[in-house]
């Protein structure tokens, strides 16, 4: 009877890696998602060194980081770079009192239960999942977000590794 369970064990996650394999839910080209606003991470985390957490202000107190709102953006580009094509959609959104409608890059399947916030607090860098993002200008999903995938980064930073920790 052991025997059998142990086999239907390591049946049940065969199937659920394979199930769990490359699901995010987002189809990604090499160079990421068209966004509604063709917005730069190069130049706003990168030549400007503008911290994650201030357009992702979940991150570090929620199990999302968030998009930023049409306010985030419209602080600055009231004042800046008022002439720019961008820009001017930034303040079209900000002045009808819309919402910029930002596609998701990365998402996980409705089973797995992620904390950006227990992430950020456990002092992982955004760029362990998501790359260098300071570096590029639109972003793509860099990690395939499998259980194998986050398994490997739990074991190497000696995190937990039950099935509760990420299937509630």
């Amino acid at each position: 009877m052991k025997r059998l369970r142990n086999t239907s064990f390591q049946a049940l996650l065969i199937v659920a890696s394979i199930l769990c394999a490359g699901v995010s839910g987002v189809a990604q080209t090499a160079e990421g998602p068209v966004q509604p606003i063709d917005f730069s991470h190069r130049i706003h985390a990168g030549d400007n060194k503008i911290s994650c957490l201030y357009c992702h202000t979940g991150a570090n107190r929620s199990i999302s980081a968030g998009v930023p709102s049409v306010g985030t953006c419209a602080e600055c580009h009231r004042f800046l770079k008022l002439k720019s094509p961008e820009i001017q959609k930034v303040l079209k959104y900000w002045e009808t009192k819309q919402p910029i409608t930002w596609t998701r890059v990365y998402s996980v399947p409705d089973y797995v239960y992620f904390s950006h916030k227990r992430h950020v607090r456990a002092g992982v860098a955004c760029q362990s999942c998501h790359g260098e993002v300071q570096q590029v200008d639109r972003v793509s999903q860099q990690s395939s977000l499998t259980m194998g995938w986050c398994l490997q980064c739990h074991e190497q930073r000696q995190a937990p590794r039950e099935c509760d920790t990420c299937h509630k």
